[in-house]
């Protein structure tokens, strides 16, 4: 093995990460969606993958809504053993201490493999759904996610890891020195703790991030465990990993304490001809309605049905309720090549702005190890194309291959999510 190990976590998004992998002829579109997402968990597991990975959204804006990832989760954790479960919640339309109870149960219940993806809802139409005629702006959203993230750490701290004693014959069942109130009173919240569940075999779960603004960069740097961004070339992927690292460092931590994982839409098959058939499939599968809503929505929450689907993008103002990040991305693709609207989200339709990789095993393998080993990834979120078979088909053919070359584990060291991704045990605030 080499020193660095590769991780990998799997994305499962609804039917697959393509907008059109619901209409794939082989794709499960059928009633049960646990036992599809506890199929592809396990299929995951085998291939030894750090975790499986779920988006949300508290809004409806395209075709059909997945289910609450902590429910699921919890289902999956039921038919797992190993494999890490990180589900999202957003710090826009959720309370502190509901996020920090829902996650250390998970942690609990899974025995230290639960992941928080903490995000600030980029998804301007969840605001009608609390209660709110407007969505939060870009600036307050990071400010309360920053003070937000600072009382679920402190509620997972609630108990040290050695309070709890169940001590039958003296009638003790926990050391009270040994379980801490917050008592934190800030801006946005006033939240005075203890929490009700205790700590985990991994201490508390691990924290995921998304931001790529300057604003989502420093609160990655100061807070997060893993981020997970989308960059589509080797050199913006290698600038922004050099930038937060040293962030990071900045923040007093070591860099090692944060893994990059950027995104990674593979389409695989045994020959480059093969790959690409499959590819085109999906992409003559995209209807201008899925894909224009699908534009709109990752640009900045955009309405681009007025606008001449063959004729360039227009000039957009910066998004203050969308992802800044990914609209400079975007706009800078369909500048950069004159792209056409349509051209522009047919680009984007399978990868959405992540890395795209259409080719045998062997060219995939060859991609990764030199992000990998260019310092431009500590390992990769696989947004498989159509489930099942997209993830299937990584796990047969390129996780083979990896561990062949021995960037990849053949089997899991640890228990934990933690230990999967060689992240230390965090001590308790409050131990001595």
């Amino acid at each position: 093995m080499t020193k660095r190990e590769l991780k990998l976590g799997a994305f499962l998004l609804h039917n697959g990460h393509h907008v059109a992998a619901w209409r794939h002829p082989q794709a499960d579109t059928g009633a049960d969606p646990l036992r599809l997402y506890q199929h592809l968990a396990k299929t995951a597991e085998r291939a030894c993958f750090d975790a499986v990975f779920f988006a949300d959204s508290v809004a409806l804006t395209s075709g059909v809504g997945g289910l609450e990832p902590l429910t699921l989760l919890s289902a999956i954790a039921a038919v797992t053993d190993r494999i890490g479960l990180i589900g999202t919640a957003t710090t826009t339309y959720n309370e502190p201490y509901h996020v920090a109870r829902k996650f250390a149960s998970l942690d609990r219940i899974s025995r230290g493999r639960a992941g928080w993806n903490l995000v600030t809802s980029d998804n301007a139409a969840e605001a009608a759904n609390f209660g709110r005629t407007e969505h939060v702006g870009h600036a307050e959203r990071y400010e309360r996610a920053k003070e937000f993230h600072q009382v679920v750490q402190g509620l997972w701290d609630s108990w040290e890891d050695d309070a709890i004693l169940n001590d039958k014959q003296n009638a003790i069942q926990f050391d009270p020195q040994k379980l801490h109130t917050l008592q934190h009173h800030g801006k946005h919240f006033s939240v005075a703790g203890p929490l009700n569940v205790s700590r985990s075999p991994q201490g508390k779960p691990i924290t995921v991030q998304a931001g790529g603004s300057e604003t989502g960069k420093n609160l990655a740097a100061e807070t997060a465990d893993v981020v997970f961004t989308a960059h589509p070339t080797l050199a913006s992927a290698q600038a922004f990993y050099q930038d937060l690292k040293a962030r990071v460092e900045k923040a007093g931590r070591h860099r090692d304490d944060l893994k990059i994982m950027p995104g990674l839409f593979p389409v695989v098959a045994k020959t480059q001809e093969e790959a690409q058939r499959k590819f085109q499939l999906l992409q003559d599968l995209v209807t201008p309605k899925d894909g224009i809503t699908l534009l709109g929505r990752m640009i900045g929450n955009f309405d681009l049905t007025p606008y001449p689907v063959d004729e360039p993008l227009p000039e957009l103002p910066l998004t203050d309720n969308g992802q800044q990040s990914r609209q400079k991305l975007l706009t800078q693709l369909a500048q950069g090549e004159n792209l056409t609207i349509r051209e522009l989200y047919l680009r984007i339709a399978g990868g959405r702005g992540h890395f795209t990789l259409i080719g045998t095993p062997e060219h995939i393998a060859d991609q990764i190890q030199l992000w990998f080993e260019n310092d431009a990834a500590d390992g990769f979120n696989i947004m498989s194309p159509y489930l099942p078979g997209g993830l299937e088909d990584f796990t047969e053919l390129v996780v083979p291959e990896l561990q062949r070359r021995g960037l990849f584990r053949t089997s899991y060291a640890g228990t934990t999510l933690r230990e999967h991704l060689g992240l230390a045990f965090p001590k308790n605030r409050y131990a001595k």
